[in-house]
């Protein structure tokens, strides 16, 4: 497959601060001029998708029309196996209208005991980042990264953002929200590019992106 290089100015397909900040530091070494949605003043899409790549692809062609620009969209959330995958897609629904994170993870915690999830090998879950970039005349390139681990409780850690501080990452002694963003999304020789997010974005960088 010919896959398209990206250059210039961008438009990233997201209201969510955490995210706009993460994908701007991964795309910063490649010269990437990275505007935000809310800075053109667009509304979200509504995220009709039965997958995480159907709703990245929402979110980026609607704002590639919007503005005529290439668009970035990621499409990310947390699969918990002993809850029959949810929440999935609709980990930000989880958190409600305010986003309260604090409140989602409780009631994840609240519907693992109740299915009697209390050892480590019954609290299995993965994290899942699909990345799209949409161009104005239909061209898409379509990216997903995964990573494993293990949900804690209490939650550690005050960085990163959504369900960062109750995932431990297989093989890590700290959960996302302990972590400098530096190790959790940047890419090496920089950083160990561990987030589902970077892991994504490591094979978009590898089709579409040159270093300048």
């Amino acid at each position: 497959m010919d896959h398209r290089r990206i250059a210039g100015r961008v438009v990233m397909a997201t209201h969510n601060r955490g995210k706009l900040a993460e994908m701007r530091d991964l795309l910063a070494p490649y010269g990437i001029d990275a505007t935000s949605a809310a800075e053109f003043g667009l509304t979200e899409p509504e995220e009709l998708g039965m997958t995480f790549r159907d709703n990245a692809h929402i979110k980026a062609e609607a704002a590639a029309k919007a503005t005529g620009l290439p668009a970035f969209a990621d499409d990310s959330g947390l699969v918990v196996d002993a809850l029959d995958g949810a929440p999935g897609i609709h980990s930000a629904r989880w958190a409600g209208p305010e986003r309260d994170f604090a409140r989602a993870m409780a009631t994840i915690e609240e519907k693992l005991r109740e299915r009697g999830a209390t050892t480590p090998e019954r609290r299995k879950a993965h994290f899942v980042s699909a990345l799209c970039v949409a161009w104005p005349d239909g061209h898409v390139e379509e990216f997903e990264g995964r990573v494993d681990g293990t949900l804690i409780w209490p939650p550690r850690g005050d960085k990163g953002f959504g369900y960062d501080p109750m995932f431990l990452p297989d093989g890590l002694d700290l959960t996302f929200g302990e972590m400098m963003s530096v190790e959790k999304h940047r890419l090496p020789p920089a950083g160990r590019g561990l987030s589902h997010r970077a892991r994504a974005f490591l094979q978009l960088a590898e089709a579409c992106l040159e270093k300048g």
